[in-house]
């Protein structure tokens, strides 16, 4: 396994969301549908603070994923910026890339901590739940946009 393969599909994750999500300004960033859900800075948080959690989880803890979930919705319900959101979510994606492109082909086939998360998978699955995890998040985002009377871009071409 190629690690460049996996980096070219976060790099179409990361261009997706952006895409999706771009009609949502720094003004809509305590928007939420409903009280109790995320906002729209709270959940591109929570997206990033994923990213890394993945990284962290196939990569960096040996005892696997961190199921620290309180502190996670914690920390990301906690962002009040779509900027800063955005500016993390960047961070994050540049940190993937940089840790899975460091990664040997044996490496990425190395089976995951057995565990409730991708027990047994080879350490390479994590970024196809980054990008479902971050698809799931960008169509959440689009319906926000939605309600505050935006049309979203499509994330799978440059805008017209």
């Amino acid at each position: 396994m190629d690690p460049k393969a996996l980096i070219a599909a976060l790099d179409s994750s990361q261009l997706f969301f952006e895409r999706s999500t771009s009609a949502l300004t720094e003004a809509d960033s305590d928007y939420a549908p409903k009280e109790g859900m995320f906002s729209a800075a709270a959940s591109v948080m929570h997206v990033a603070l994923t990213i890394d959690w993945f990284i962290e989880g196939a990569f960096e803890r040996k005892e696997g994923f961190s199921m620290d979930f309180e502190a996670h919705d914690k920390e990301a319900r906690g962002c009040k910026s779509l900027a800063a959101a955005r500016a993390r979510l960047k961070r994050c994606y540049d940190r993937a890339r940089s840790v899975i492109g460091r990664q040997t082909s044996a490496s990425l086939l190395t089976p995951l901590p057995p565990g409730p998360v991708m027990g047994g998978a080879p350490r390479l699955a994590i970024v196809g739940g980054i990008e479902d995890h971050t698809a799931h998040h960008r169509g959440a985002l689009t319906v926000y946009a939605r309600l505050l009377d935006r049309v979203p871009p499509m994330p799978y071409m440059d805008p017209m």
